[in-house]
Protein backbone atom coordinates (compact mmCIF):
# COMPACT_ATOMS: atom_id res chain seq x y z
CA UNK A 1 0.00 0.00 0.00
CA UNK A 2 1.03 3.56 -0.25
CA UNK A 3 -0.04 7.08 0.03
CA UNK A 4 1.02 9.73 -2.82
CA UNK A 5 -0.02 13.28 -4.26
CA UNK A 6 -1.52 13.39 -7.78
CA UNK A 7 -3.42 17.12 -8.62
CA UNK A 8 -3.37 18.54 -4.98
CA UNK A 9 -5.28 15.22 -4.03
CA UNK A 10 -3.89 12.91 -1.03
CA UNK A 11 -4.27 9.02 -2.02
CA UNK A 12 -4.02 5.91 -0.57
CA UNK A 13 -4.51 2.72 -1.80
CA UNK A 14 -3.41 -0.97 -1.70
CA UNK A 15 -3.18 -4.22 -3.37
CA UNK A 16 -5.57 -7.02 -2.50
CA UNK A 17 -4.38 -10.77 -2.63
CA UNK A 18 -5.10 -10.41 -6.62
CA UNK A 19 -2.74 -7.71 -7.23
CA UNK A 20 -5.85 -5.55 -7.81
CA UNK A 21 -5.64 -1.97 -6.85
CA UNK A 22 -8.25 -1.19 -3.87
CA UNK A 23 -9.31 2.34 -3.07
CA UNK A 24 -9.15 3.86 0.52
CA UNK A 25 -9.21 7.23 -0.15
CA UNK A 26 -10.04 9.85 -3.08
CA UNK A 27 -7.99 9.75 -5.70
CA UNK A 28 -7.73 12.36 -8.82
CA UNK A 29 -7.41 10.82 -12.39
CA UNK A 30 -4.61 12.17 -14.54
CA UNK A 31 -6.42 14.72 -17.93
CA UNK A 32 -5.72 11.66 -20.02
CA UNK A 33 -8.24 9.19 -18.04
CA UNK A 34 -10.46 11.55 -17.20
CA UNK A 35 -11.01 12.48 -21.04
CA UNK A 36 -11.12 8.98 -21.89
CA UNK A 37 -14.11 8.84 -19.34
CA UNK A 38 -15.48 11.58 -21.10
CA UNK A 39 -16.10 10.21 -24.58
CA UNK A 40 -19.51 9.70 -24.89
CA UNK A 41 -21.62 6.10 -26.01
CA UNK A 42 -23.47 7.81 -29.29
CA UNK A 43 -19.46 8.64 -30.43
CA UNK A 44 -18.10 5.01 -29.58
CA UNK A 45 -20.89 3.84 -31.51
CA UNK A 46 -20.70 5.67 -34.03
CA UNK A 47 -16.95 4.50 -34.55
CA UNK A 48 -17.81 1.36 -33.92
CA UNK A 49 -20.47 1.54 -36.39
CA UNK A 50 -19.12 -0.63 -40.00
CA UNK A 51 -18.86 0.95 -42.83
CA UNK A 52 -20.58 1.09 -46.24
CA UNK A 53 -20.10 -2.05 -48.25
CA UNK A 54 -18.14 -1.99 -50.88
CA UNK A 55 -20.89 -2.55 -53.59
CA UNK A 56 -22.80 0.44 -52.00
CA UNK A 57 -25.46 -1.17 -50.52
CA UNK A 58 -26.57 0.43 -47.04
CA UNK A 59 -25.23 -1.30 -43.85
CA UNK A 60 -27.97 -3.46 -42.20
CA UNK A 61 -30.35 -0.80 -39.75
CA UNK A 62 -30.64 -1.59 -36.02
CA UNK A 63 -33.09 -3.14 -36.03
CA UNK A 64 -31.79 -6.26 -38.30
CA UNK A 65 -28.48 -5.99 -35.55
CA UNK A 66 -30.89 -6.87 -32.59
CA UNK A 67 -32.56 -4.61 -30.26
CA UNK A 68 -31.02 -1.56 -28.33
CA UNK A 69 -29.34 -1.85 -25.09
CA UNK A 70 -31.74 -0.48 -22.26
CA UNK A 71 -30.82 2.41 -20.37
CA UNK A 72 -29.83 0.49 -16.83
CA UNK A 73 -27.18 -1.89 -19.79
CA UNK A 74 -25.68 1.15 -21.01
CA UNK A 75 -25.34 2.87 -17.59
CA UNK A 76 -23.54 -0.20 -16.35
CA UNK A 77 -21.88 -0.78 -19.50
CA UNK A 78 -20.36 2.70 -18.42
CA UNK A 79 -19.67 2.22 -15.39
CA UNK A 80 -17.31 -1.72 -15.59
CA UNK A 81 -15.43 0.65 -18.18
CA UNK A 82 -15.03 3.76 -15.67
CA UNK A 83 -13.92 1.31 -12.66
CA UNK A 84 -11.70 -0.16 -15.74
CA UNK A 85 -9.78 3.36 -15.88
CA UNK A 86 -9.86 4.06 -12.55
CA UNK A 87 -7.93 0.49 -11.54
CA UNK A 88 -5.58 1.12 -14.86
CA UNK A 89 -4.51 4.73 -13.44
CA UNK A 90 -4.64 3.23 -9.69
CA UNK A 91 -1.94 0.34 -11.07
CA UNK A 92 0.09 3.39 -12.69
CA UNK A 93 0.40 5.42 -9.50
CA UNK A 94 1.15 1.96 -7.08
CA UNK A 95 3.64 1.23 -9.87
CA UNK A 96 5.16 4.66 -9.62
CA UNK A 97 4.91 4.71 -6.00
CA UNK A 98 7.61 1.64 -5.67
CA UNK A 99 9.49 3.05 -8.12
CA UNK A 100 10.18 5.98 -5.91
CA UNK A 101 10.50 4.00 -2.59
CA UNK A 102 12.69 1.76 -3.99
CA UNK A 103 14.90 4.58 -5.90
CA UNK A 104 14.65 5.96 -2.27
CA UNK A 105 15.85 3.05 -0.41
CA UNK A 106 18.96 2.56 -3.31
CA UNK A 107 20.33 5.88 -2.27
CA UNK A 108 19.79 5.17 1.62
CA UNK A 109 21.49 2.33 0.97
CA UNK A 110 24.25 3.91 -1.60
CA UNK A 111 24.69 6.63 1.13
CA UNK A 112 25.12 4.47 3.92
CA UNK A 113 27.89 2.70 1.58
CA UNK A 114 29.62 5.49 0.71
CA UNK A 115 29.47 6.66 5.15
CA UNK A 116 30.93 3.30 5.72
CA UNK A 117 33.90 3.38 2.93
CA UNK A 118 34.54 6.70 4.29
CA UNK A 119 34.54 5.32 8.15
CA UNK A 120 37.07 2.87 7.05
CA UNK A 121 39.40 5.23 5.30
CA UNK A 122 39.30 7.72 7.53
CA UNK A 123 40.09 4.82 10.15
CA UNK A 124 43.05 3.56 7.96
CA UNK A 125 44.46 7.39 8.04
CA UNK A 126 44.25 7.80 11.60
CA UNK A 127 46.04 4.82 12.25
CA UNK A 128 48.70 5.24 9.42
CA UNK A 129 49.49 9.11 10.94
CA UNK A 130 49.60 7.47 14.73
CA UNK A 131 51.94 4.81 14.03
CA UNK A 132 53.55 7.99 12.26
CA UNK A 133 53.83 9.84 15.65
CA UNK A 134 54.61 6.62 17.48
CA UNK A 135 57.96 5.95 15.40
CA UNK A 136 58.64 9.90 15.64
CA UNK A 137 58.40 9.39 19.25
CA UNK A 138 60.67 6.52 19.31
CA UNK A 139 63.22 8.55 17.16
CA UNK A 140 62.86 11.42 19.68
CA UNK A 141 63.25 9.62 22.79
CA UNK A 142 66.81 8.14 21.35
CA UNK A 143 68.13 11.17 20.21
CA UNK A 144 67.70 12.83 24.03
CA UNK A 145 68.60 9.83 25.34
CA UNK A 146 72.33 10.07 23.73
CA UNK A 147 72.45 13.78 23.85
CA UNK A 148 71.97 12.91 27.75
CA UNK A 149 74.41 10.15 27.89
CA UNK A 150 77.08 13.01 26.08
CA UNK A 151 76.31 15.37 28.49
CA UNK A 152 77.19 12.86 31.44
CA UNK A 153 80.14 11.86 29.99
CA UNK A 154 81.60 15.15 29.35
CA UNK A 155 80.33 16.33 33.05
CA UNK A 156 81.91 13.20 34.39
CA UNK A 157 85.44 14.66 32.56
CA UNK A 158 84.96 18.17 33.53
CA UNK A 159 84.86 16.83 37.08
CA UNK A 160 87.55 14.47 36.59
CA UNK A 161 89.82 17.58 35.60
CA UNK A 162 88.80 19.71 38.12
CA UNK A 163 89.26 17.05 40.89
CA UNK A 164 92.97 16.92 39.40
CA UNK A 165 93.60 20.44 39.09
CA UNK A 166 92.63 21.33 42.79
CA UNK A 167 94.22 18.41 44.00
CA UNK A 168 97.51 19.56 42.10
CA UNK A 169 96.78 23.24 43.42
CA UNK A 170 96.13 22.12 46.76
CA UNK A 171 99.54 20.31 46.87
CA UNK A 172 101.49 22.73 45.26
CA UNK A 173 99.73 25.17 48.05
CA UNK A 174 100.91 23.02 50.51
CA UNK A 175 104.27 22.29 50.04
CA UNK A 176 104.52 26.56 49.89
CA UNK A 177 103.04 26.94 52.84
CA UNK A 178 105.66 24.14 54.22
CA UNK A 179 108.74 25.58 52.70
CA UNK A 180 107.84 29.22 53.94
CA UNK A 181 107.73 27.93 57.45
CA UNK A 182 110.87 25.93 57.42
CA UNK A 183 113.13 28.05 55.48
CA UNK A 184 113.86 31.67 56.43
CA UNK A 185 112.99 34.41 53.60
CA UNK A 186 116.27 36.29 52.56
CA UNK A 187 118.25 34.42 55.44
CA UNK A 188 121.72 36.22 54.30
CA UNK A 189 120.67 39.62 53.87
CA UNK A 190 119.22 39.14 57.15
CA UNK A 191 122.28 38.23 58.66
CA UNK A 192 124.41 41.45 57.03
CA UNK A 193 121.84 43.92 58.21
CA UNK A 194 121.79 42.40 61.54
CA UNK A 195 126.13 42.60 61.55
CA UNK A 196 125.77 46.13 59.87
CA UNK A 197 123.41 47.60 62.63
CA UNK A 198 126.06 45.83 65.08
CA UNK A 199 128.96 47.44 63.65
CA UNK A 200 127.46 51.08 63.18
CA UNK A 201 125.54 51.82 65.80
CA UNK A 202 125.60 55.63 65.22
CA UNK A 203 125.89 55.44 61.66
CA UNK A 204 122.64 53.68 60.69
CA UNK A 205 122.05 55.09 57.33
CA UNK A 206 125.48 53.20 56.12
CA UNK A 207 123.05 49.96 56.39
CA UNK A 208 120.11 51.69 53.98
CA UNK A 209 120.92 50.32 51.16
CA UNK A 210 121.41 46.77 52.95
CA UNK A 211 117.81 47.73 53.87
CA UNK A 212 116.05 47.89 50.52
CA UNK A 213 117.90 44.93 49.14
CA UNK A 214 116.10 43.49 52.15
CA UNK A 215 112.77 44.74 51.33
CA UNK A 216 112.81 43.76 47.85
CA UNK A 217 113.70 40.49 48.41
CA UNK A 218 110.64 39.62 50.76
CA UNK A 219 108.78 41.36 48.27
CA UNK A 220 109.69 39.14 45.73
CA UNK A 221 109.34 36.02 48.16
CA UNK A 222 105.51 36.95 49.45
CA UNK A 223 104.69 36.58 45.24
Amino acid sequence: GGETSHGGRKVSFGLDEREQVRVLQGIRLSEDVVNRMKESPQSKRDNQRSPCASDGTAPPSPAAEGKPKSPEQELYRRYEQEQALVQEELLRLAKREREAASEALNTALQRERNNTNEERQRAAQLAVELRGREAELKRQEAFYKEQLGRIERKNAEIYKLTSEQYQEAATKAEEWIKRRNTDPVCASLQSEILKCYQENKHEVLKCSELAKEYQRCVSAAQK
